[in-house]
């Protein structure tokens, strides 16, 4: 394996990590904004009104995306372990 074989593999691996993380990261942004509006309007500035819903938020999006995930990484993990003889 030389440079260029080891930074490519370095940069799939981060594209890879940012895909995988992308739906939890968007619904946390998202519901932080809305929730962030919300407490403008209001002007309630308490802490754990904005952390809560964007927990839950995640969590619920990470329920229900964890098949993807998990099929993304067996995925990935597949593809790394087969191209092992090519890159020696």
């Amino acid at each position: 394996m030389d440079t260029h074989d080891a930074i490519t593999l370095a940069r799939e691996a981060v594209m890879f990590a940012l895909w995988i993380s992308a739906p939890v990261l968007v619904v946390g942004m998202a519901v932080g904004l809305v929730v962030g509006l919300l407490q403008a309007i209001t002007q309630v500035q308490e802490q754990t009104v904005a952390f809560v819903p964007k927990l839950f938020a995640m969590i619920l999006v990470l329920s229900m995306t964890m098949p993807w995930l998990i099929m993304q990484l067996v995925d990935y993990t597949r593809e790394l372990i087969e191209n092992i003889p090519h890159s020696l």
